[in-house]
């Protein structure tokens, strides 16, 4: 039944069930809520007596439709028992229709019943108060309130008559409406035996596969010439909305607009719009299709495209045409072909937009060539539904039909696969390996399967390009330099939609595009109504866990939806937390730090992460109904093992959670058992070090704390070097305290060296022992203290005092000197300087 049926019934309704709007409360005394009561009452009576004619009127309506109801669920009954199952387009077309005008009879049932349900509260009601103003002890009124109660006695006698009476009119219609719904639910039971059996066709064989048809080629041929002559055979004696003659006319019609679409197309972009980029008059044009592409580059470029924007046109104007046809036509066949036409004409439409978008100039013809098997085959499939072909004959023409375009498939791709970008290479394989599974199936008999396979992989085809598409825009409107909405420094008051869309709408789209493509191809046998039943239908389902399809899409679109809270929540918190370290720096009058901003968002981001991905666990357990109470059995089954083998990690996460908390923070320079390095990570686990000497050394968080690890940038960033030094006896102490405080103070500089003082340290065996101190940057202390010893050492040296060092004199004794024999002294003497020189000259 038509939607506006039930508005109709809805109205009718309202007419009839007109309820009193306002209640009498407790006034003063009873005089006062009698006379309430009567102007309520007369109101009540008054609105009753000039609703009757309207009321007639409507219940003339409700009969009229009623019987049109009945009528078309007859015509249904017809034309579904008399289907045979040889003809499963024609079978399913006509369950399809008997179960929706039984879903739509059912939307309708509710109001009847809430209105039989009012109706008998409002005559308790009014009984109630008939009883009681008949009861009323009249000696205690005055003649006033005695009237009033009178008049309210005979109003409410009246309003009850009217309303019983309305009651028992309607009580006709409704039960005439039950008989209908009986009837119809009849019909609906029957459909589904039958849609039963369609399924049940789509996945056997019965036996029969191509090979042996082609053994018996000839009465097969024979037989399936009968059963196409018998069923398209035009009668004679009736115009039938479904008569092959009208088959001839859709196919006319299809041609002539295609034929109108293809020539206003080409009128507007090949010939209009060409003379105008010809004369520069098409810039804005060009801005539009080709972004900042300009003069004749662009050019370049839409006459590259050309043909295939024309057919995009052209095929966006058929839909258009035919569009209009389905609403205005309303011959059976031709609504259903035209709606039809209009799915298959908009599944071309994104095909060819998508390629438009994505692809250059030079790839445009190379990707029309790679989706045209795919589009054509689907038209193919498109017709033998729109006309209802019988199965003898898919049977028969299925198997070659899907080996030629198996083998177009592969030529397309051997030919064009180097030429396009990966991902319509990917889709071109995909459709490629569905050519070969369907025709594998039609082969061995599985006919309708692979029309099945090969109309779901079109239609997610057509999604995943839209999706694509539409991501490929995304990409380039966010990434303008004007928006950067990929930029982490954007404020996310301006990226929070874009992020929405991006990242949470189109992903969730991805995953309903699966539902949405097995949707379609089952509806090509006008099985969507089985295939939603099957979506909801539980494939696990016990005590403990439940399982769906519909559950898994919901469990994955609230994943997408916790990964865009995660990501804005994280965003945000960096945002602003950028901003108070700017503030903050501002007012302290330094740079700001993007080692305290990542340290303190790595506090915060371990806890919203934890957050929001527990909530969407617990919602996720909640969807497949997985019962908490085993988790807590096996739980506390488990403390005790868990409880000593994460002894460990536990540990690690309380002193993480510590060091997060403020005493480590990400860039600290830190010295932890003789190694000195800058913290670059801090877990709930362990801290990442990068050591001076390059090498990463990770830490669990407890060794850090059992090896009293020293943050040497807590405070000013500077550690406390004290330097030894000796200088020999005999040299004057506050001479040598002078000469070290003058060469120290020369390398005074903020962030690097602070020369405090030198003190006498002791008296060493070998020199008088000194201890210079200094403040020096943390990170650069070896090359500070090098500086230190450098400008002492040069200092004394100016100064002539000597830093004494350890000498040893090393006497020989042995035994046997006895044995050696004494050789003359090679030692020489000379008298004077001159002679000297002689004696070396000589030598």
């Amino acid at each position: 039944m038509n939607s506006h049926k039930a508005y109709i019934l809805v109205l009718f309704l309202s007419l009839i069930v007109v309820l009193p709007t306002h209640a009498v409360l407790k006034e003063r005394n009873i005089g006062g809520t009698l006379a309430m009561l009567r102007i309520e009452l007369t109101h009540y009576h008054n609105k009753l007596e000039k609703q009757s004619g309207a009321q007639r009127e409507q219940r003339e309506q409700v009969m009229q439709q009623l019987i049109a109801t009945m009528n078309n669920s007859q015509q249904n009954a017809i034309m579904l028992y008399s289907q045979k199952s040889g003809n499963v387009f024609d079978l399913t077309y006509a369950c399809h229709e008997a179960t929706e005008q039984y879903k739509g009879f059912k939307e309708t049932v509710g109001p009847f019943r809430t209105y039989v349900e009012e109706v008998n509260t409002e005559i308790a009601r009014y009984d109630s108060l008939i009883t009681d103003l008949s009861s009323m002890y009249v000696n205690a009124l005055t003649p006033k309130e005695n009237i009033d109660r009178n008049v309210c006695l005979t109003l409410a006698v009246n309003i009850r008559r009217t309303l019983n009476y309305n009651k028992q009119q309607s009580q006709q219609y409704i039960n005439i409406y039950y008989h209908t719904e009986a009837r119809l639910k009849s019909l609906n039971d029957y459909a589904n035996k039958r849609y039963a059996e369609i399924q049940a066709s789509i996945f056997t064989n019965n036996g029969e596969n191509f090979l042996t048809m082609l053994r018996n080629f000839k009465h097969e041929l024979k037989e399936t010439g009968e059963t196409v002559i018998e069923k398209y055979k035009p009668t004679k004696n009736f115009h039938s909305d479904w008569d092959s003659r009208i088959i001839i006319l859709l196919l006319a019609l299809i041609l002539f607009y295609g034929i109108i679409a293809a020539a206003l197309s080409y009128l507007f972009i090949g010939f209009i719009v060409t003379r105008l980029m010809k004369k520069n008059k098409t810039d804005f044009i060009l801005h539009l299709l080709f972004g900042s592409e300009g003069g004749n580059k662009a050019k370049d470029n839409f006459r590259a495209k050309r043909f295939c924007i024309i057919l995009a046109a052209t095929v966006i104007t058929f839909a258009a045409v035919v569009g209009m046809v389905k609403a205005t036509i309303e011959q059976n066949f031709l609504s259903m072909a035209s709606g039809l036409l209009v799915e298959y004409a908009w599944l071309m439409a994104v095909v060819l937009l998508s390629l438009l978008i994505r692809l250059d100039g030079k790839q445009i013809r190379h990707g029309l060539s790679i989706y045209m098997p795919i589009m054509v085959m689907c038209f193919i499939v498109i017709f033998f539904r729109i006309v209802l072909i019988p199965n003898i004959l898919t049977d028969l023409v299925m198997p070659p039909l899907l080996l030629i375009f198996t083998v177009w498939q592969w030529i397309a791709l051997r030919r064009n696969i180097k030429l396009l970008p990966a991902s319509d290479t990917f889709y071109a394989w995909v459709s490629f390996i569905v050519f070969l599974a369907s025709d594998v199936a039609s082969m061995v008999g599985y006919t309708l399967l692979s029309v099945e396979f090969l109309i779901w992989w079109t239609m997610q085809l057509t999604c995943i390009l839209t999706i694509a598409c539409a991501s490929d825009l995304l990409k380039q409107y966010g990434n303008n330099s004007k928006r950067k909405f990929f930029d982490e420094d954007t404020p996310v008051s301006r990226t929070w939609f874009f992020r929405l869309i991006y990242t949470a709408v189109l992903p969730i789209l991805g995953t309903v595009s699966i539902l949405i493509s097995i949707y379609w191809a089952a509806d090509v046998f006008n099985l969507s109504d089985t295939s939603l039943s099957l979506f909801n239908r539980p494939l696990v389902n016990t005590d403990k866990f439940a399982f769906s399809i519909m559950r898994a899409v919901q469990a994955a679109a609230l994943f997408f939806i916790a990964k865009y809270i995660n990501h804005v929540s994280l965003h945000t918190l960096h945002y602003q937390l950028t901003l108070r370290e700017e503030r903050k720096a501002e007012e302290e009058k330094r740079k700001p730090s993007a080692q305290t901003v990542a340290s303190h968002t790595a506090i915060w981001r371990n806890l919203i992460q934890v957050v929001i991905w527990g909530a969407w666990l617990l919602i996720t357990l909640t969807i497949f109904h997985i019962d908490n109470s085993w988790i807590v059995a096996i739980s506390a089954g488990l403390s005790t093992g868990i409880g000593f083998a994460m002894k460990d990690i536990l540990e690690n996460l309380y002193y993480g959670i510590s060091l997060m908390a403020g005493r480590i923070k990400v860039g600290d320079y830190i010295s932890i058992d003789g190694t000195k390095g800058t913290v670059r990570n801090i877990s709930y686990t362990s801290t990442t070090v990068e050591a001076l000497d390059g090498s990463v050394i990770a830490y669990q968080n407890s060794q850090l704390f059992s090896k009293n690890y020293k943050n040497l940038t807590r405070n000013h960033g500077n550690v406390l070097s004290i330097i030894p030094v000796g200088v020999s006896y005999g040299s004057k102490v506050p001479e040598v305290k002078q000469i070290i405080d003058e060469a120290v103070v020369k390398l005074n500089k903020a962030g690097y060296i602070k020369y405090i003082k030198s003190v006498l340290a002791g008296f060493g065996d070998n020199s008088i022992d000194f201890k210079i101190l200094a403040w020096v940057d943390s990170r650069k202390q070896t090359y500070a203290e090098g500086d230190i010893m450098e400008a002492v050492y040069n200092a004394f040296n100016d100064k002539q005092i000597e830093i004494p060092f350890p000498q040893r004199d090393i006497h020989i004794v042995s035994d046997t000197a006895h044995l050696v024999k004494a050789e003359p002294s090679k030692i020489q003497h000379a008298d004077s300087e001159s002679e000297a020189e002689d004696m070396i000259a000589k030598k």
